[in-house]
């Protein structure tokens, strides 16, 4: 029976991080997963994230990004193209030859840090002494390896909607949405989160004609409201999605070649008949084959393993992380949990702040924001100043015919210290990594003001909103 100093059970962007991070360290260690390619007929690592999430997702924002692009924007630039084509098999087949590459990747990094792969679903079977038993099914060959410690990361699954099943030929998750080989003509999309949204804009790009039925009231509820009406304009208005919002589900059949769905909003019944059906209502924690009950590892009402601020779990040395912990389902948060764990087991004392971690939604343009939002604030009764900038008059925004967006900052009526910074625009995923920096190094607004910022360049925003903090804006 193998014996190692550390045990992690999922390779998913937390998983692999963990035991790369535990390697690095001295530790032996190997990671059990269960993942396939795409085919079927081989292991994938990489988890959620790699396969089927945020990787091929972007692969397909940007493919669809050319093809939209092509039609509708090269024109004002002097450029003529003929006939424009759009053939999704190519732009399948693209994506997942990046998804092969990075999932190779890790298999690399593992050989390169002598971190031992063992392929299958892991369980705990209990405690032998002071290690961990930890069963390794291979589609019924078992095997088991002890460890000192065990880290759990086995992510998350679609939640699931009861009024239909995924057959992921009409009815999709987000494995189906992303496999799509045709441009189906009207596309429905249940959940106006980050995945409905980059999944509706995707195929809207290549000729969809998309309705995405939201639940709630609010567009896009966590973000800063005055970035989420600017989204809507944008996203209904500009580019086609319709977006129906505080809508009831009533009653959604399966056809044989399309899907209906019956729903009231605003107090009329409405049905509409799809080609395709995306189904992205959120995500829930994946326990499943853990043995958890079985070893009395805790969980809470919502399913998500018991954790303490360390990642620790009620079992000894047994360690939890990523989707599968409560705090936000982002890879970056489990990566960065993964390796805070690694390090903790070696005697490190290392740091993690969920209020200064960043969100992303890809779609065009983008929204990015980090820290307190305008509503948090005044809910908390926080005294606050802001300032805002836009794209509209940004050189390098117009440059690259994408000039529509907001940069804003928020900070503290008293000490200016910055408390939140949102945008709406181009590339924004890239320019949060300074309101990032800014809030865990305790920035003020100033402090921003007075960093010189390259022209012409889209950071040169950022820098705009935060003069405007203290109404010195230069250029607006």
């Amino acid at each position: 029976m193998s014996q190692f100093d550390v045990v992690v059970i999922g390779a998913g962007p937390g998983g692999y991080i963990a035991a790369i991070r535990a390697a690095q360290l001295g530790f032996k260690t190997a990671c059990i997963d269960a993942g396939v390619n795409k085919a079927g007929d081989a292991p994938a690592l990489g988890g959620t994230c790699l396969n089927v999430g945020c990787i091929p997702s972007k692969a397909l924002l940007q493919s669809s990004e050319h093809f939209h692009a092509a039609q509708h924007e090269f024109a004002e630039h002097g450029i003529t193209v003929g006939s424009v084509k759009f053939n999704a098999a190519k732009m399948i087949e693209r994506k997942d030859g990046i998804v092969t590459k990075l999932t190779g990747g890790i298999k690399f990094l593992f050989q390169k840090n002598k971190v031992e792969s063992l392929f299958g679903k892991g369980s705990l079977k209990g405690r032998n002494g002071d290690l961990w038993q930890v069963e390794v099914d291979d589609k019924g060959n078992k095997s088991v390896v002890e460890a000192k410690h065990v880290i759990i990361a086995t992510g998350s699954v679609p939640r699931p909607l009861p009024l239909v099943d995924i057959d992921n030929v009409n009815v999709l998750d987000n494995e189906g949405a992303l496999n799509l080989t045709a441009v189906p003509k009207k596309l429905g999309v249940i959940g106006s989160g980050v995945i409905g949204l980059e999944m509706g804009s995707v195929w809207n790009r290549v000729g969809s004609e998309v309705t995405i039925l939201e639940a709630l009231p609010t567009f896009l509820g966590a973000t800063d409201q005055q970035i989420a009406k600017e989204a809507f304009k944008i996203f209904t208005k500009e580019q086609g999605l319709t977006i129906e919002l505080g809508v009831k589900l009533n009653e959604i059949k399966n056809n044989k070649k399309s899907v209906s769905v019956s729903y009231e909003v605003g107090g009329e019944t409405k049905t509409e008949t799809f080609d395709k059906l995306i189904v992205s209502i959120g995500r829930i924690p994946n326990t499943e084959g853990l043995n958890a009950e079985a070893v009395g590892l805790e969980k809470d009402e919502r399913g998500f393993i018991k954790v303490d601020d360390e990642c620790r779990t009620n079992l000894p040395n047994v360690w939890a992380i990523g989707d599968v912990v409560r705090g936000p389902m982002l890879a970056h948060k489990a990566s960065d949990e993964g390796v805070a764990v690694a390090e903790r087991i070696a005697g490190q004392k290392p740091h993690l702040d969920f209020n200064n971690i960043p969100f992303v939604i890809y779609t065009d343009p983008e929204i990015a924001w980090v820290g307190k939002t305008e509503e948090q604030l005044k809910a908390e009764g926080v005294e606050y100043k802001k300032g805002t900038s836009g794209f509209a008059a940004n050189g390098r925004a117009l440059g690259l015919g994408k000039a529509k967006g907001t940069v804003k900052v928020l900070a503290c009526a008293k000490t200016d210290r910055i408390l939140g910074i949102h945008m709406i625009g181009p590339i924004v995923s890239e320019l949060v990594a300074e309101g990032v920096m800014s809030l865990e190094f305790s920035a003020s607004s100033e402090d921003i003001a007075r960093i010189v910022h390259a022209h012409p360049t889209l950071s040169e925003v950022l820098h705009e909103a935060a003069l405007a903090v203290d109404k010195r804006a230069l250029h607006g």
